[in-house]
């Protein structure tokens, strides 16, 4: 290995691995809190500094090269070691994030997600709570999480908005409605603002419907929607395997967009950064759906 090819720049190794991670320059530059020029500045001379490109780049896409699948592993390795070199001698510092998401956010991307945030920080020890958005911006109010990732209009203020995204209406795709019955619908306990979306927008439609399933919790919904029990009103992340948006053929109401908000209070520099990358990591997993 030549001279040149021994010693890397750090920064430029960190930002490799969140382009990876996050499959976006743009959102990785966010998280370094840079430009996108300047991010893939460091990422061009990285490769000259090995010798070969680490990621393929398209205006769709973002991925990695089979020199740059090889290099990850050794990358996020490297970036472990200074975290243990830079710490204390005796102990290593375990930075712990107390998170609470949605059960109305939470979906099949999740476990991903975290996974993600856990490569590029690996001395992060994440504690996840899922549970309803008002319970988790009460719990955030009270200081017991750190950050919490909710709808705004099931607890509304103020927050960092992550994304926008359309509910649909979601059944088996055998689903049909009872002619000259009520839909059938699906839904939370009234005390979610989403069952009062629900009921404003067929009612502003004059669509007859009647609940036939109150769940306390979003599986409990999704289960319900999957054992043929009628639509439900759903973003298309939280929604089961197998069901589908029936809206447009049944000729049901359109619904409304909502906002997915973060709330955080975290002040210590590289919290802040974990969170940005959660930030970026999230708005990717909205956006492929």
């Amino acid at each position: 290995m030549s001279e040149a090819r021994k010693s890397l720049d750090l920064d430029a190794v960190r930002s490799f691995v969140l382009i990876a991670e996050l499959r976006s320059f743009t959102r990785a530059a966010d998280v370094m809190e840079t430009s996108q020029a300047a991010i893939s500045l460091k990422l061009k001379r990285l490769e000259t500094r090995l010798g070969y490109r680490l990621l393929e780049r398209t205006p769709r896409y973002v991925e990695l090269t089979p020199e740059g699948n090889a290099f990850i592993g050794p990358a996020r390795e490297l970036l472990l070691a200074y975290e243990r070199a830079v710490s204390e001698p005796a102990t290593l510092p375990v930075r712990r994030l107390r998170l609470g998401i949605s059960d109305h956010v939470a979906g099949v991307d999740l476990p991903g997600l975290l996974s993600r945030i856990g490569a590029y920080d690996p001395l992060l020890q994440i504690e996840v709570r899922i549970s309803s958005s008002q319970s988790l911006v009460r719990e955030f109010e009270l200081n017991e999480l750190d950050a919490a990732i909710v709808r705004r209009e099931c607890a509304p203020g103020a927050g960092e908005v992550l994304a926008e995204e359309r509910f649909a209406w979601f059944a088996v795709p055998s689903w049909q409605p009872r002619p000259g019955e009520p839909l059938r619908v699906a839904t939370l306990a009234s005390s979610c603002a989403v069952q009062a979306m629900v009921r404003r927008v067929l009612e502003q439609a004059a669509m007859p419907w009647r609940e036939v399933f109150i769940g306390g919790g979003v599986m409990a919904v999704a289960a319900a929607v999957s054992a043929g029990l009628g639509v439900a009103a759903l973003a298309p992340r939280v929604a089961p395997p197998g069901a589908v948006d029936v809206g447009e053929r049944l000729g049901l109401p359109l619904l409304p967009l909502s906002q997915i908000v973060l709330h955080t209070r975290a002040t210590e520099p590289r919290s802040r950064e974990v969170l940005r990358a959660l930030s970026a990591a999230f708005r990717g997993t909205v956006s492929h759906h």
